[in-house]
């Protein structure tokens, strides 16, 4: 098992070698002048301008540049905004709401999505399965700027059933409807995902010698059927963590959440390469991390699989 751990800390740098160097090769050739509307309406002067790239490394070249902030990265500084201000600790005051939020998201798609396609996967061809196929198929098709901003309006606004904006606090009961947007997309794919599995693990030959052999249908499927049926949804719900802190940018915007996603939009339109890629950096590092501990749930939910 450590031998394992130790092995996959290692494949990781490599991946995030390489992932960090395509993320800042692809945001310091957008094209743009960083220096805009830094001086007002008026362009700034060349001496200024000239001091700005010299600070901030912009007349290196790119290989030269990635260096020193690798070697910066190293040491835990994940670098300085165009103006002028720590990204670990814009981070430290944003990371903490969007984990907030993509952790009640996945708890949201993991619940229901799970508990809808194993009812689903149990009743094959009948009314449930297909109401869970219809409306995750309606779900799937929807924008998620679409069903956050009608959820927000007949929730928020007309009903005053749920808070409208989220405030810089973000408490539990402010994210719920966020979440719940943030998290829908993934709850159909998760039910989709469990279903159909379900419906193949309960054909197969080991469930039905199971229950030949005076095994319960309702332990057999819980003991055995559902257990190997969850292991494509929790590598997909793994995947998907890193994706939902990622993907936040919208879902961020229409409930004015003060978390990253906005973080990152905010970088990206005013061409602050530097938070971009010390946004990105981390995102990668979690991804990474929460993939390994879905390989190691691999084990818990089927003990024939060993990481020996």
């Amino acid at each position: 098992m450590y031998k394992y751990i130790l092995r996959r800390l290692l494949q990781m740098i490599p991946v995030l070698l390489g992932s960090t160097f395509i993320i800042f090769a692809m945001v310091f050739a957008l094209p743009g002048d960083p220096t805009a509307g830094m001086c007002g309406e008026r362009p700034c002067a060349p001496a200024f301008v000239a001091k700005f790239k010299q600070e901030h490394n912009l007349n290196d070249p790119l290989p030269t540049r990635y260096a020193k902030y690798m070697g910066n990265l190293a040491q835990g500084d994940l670098g300085t905004t165009f103006r002028d201000i720590k990204v670990a600790d814009e981070l430290k005051q944003r990371y903490p709401t969007t984990a907030k939020l993509a952790g009640m998201a996945i708890i949201f798609e993991t619940l229901i999505g799970v508990i809808a396609g194993v009812m689903a996967g149990i009743r094959k061809g009948k009314f449930m399965d297909n109401l869970v196929l219809v409306s995750t198929l309606f779900v799937i098709a929807i924008p998620i700027f679409v069903i956050g901003a009608t959820l927000q309006y007949y929730l928020g606004v007309k009903w005053g059933l749920r808070p409208v904006t989220v405030s810089p606090q973000a408490t539990v009961n402010e994210l719920l409807l966020p979440a719940f947007v943030l998290g829908s997309t993934s709850v159909a794919y998760v039910a989709r995902l469990t279903r159909t599995n379900l419906v193949e693990n309960l054909r197969a030959d080991y469930l039905r010698t199971a229950i030949a052999k005076g095994l319960t249908r309702r332990r057999a499927i819980g003991l055995h059927a559902l257990r190997n049926s969850l292991i494509p949804v929790v590598t997909f719900i793994g995947a998907d963590f890193g994706g939902l802190l990622g993907g936040a940018i919208v879902t961020e915007r229409i409930f004015n959440i003060q978390g990253v996603g906005g973080y990152l939009f905010t970088g990206i339109h005013n061409r602050d390469g530097v938070s971009v890629v010390g946004t990105v950096t981390v995102l990668v590092l979690v991804f990474l991390l929460v993939n390994l501990l879905v390989d190691l749930l691999y084990g818990v939910l089927d003990p024939r699989i060993s990481h020996d």
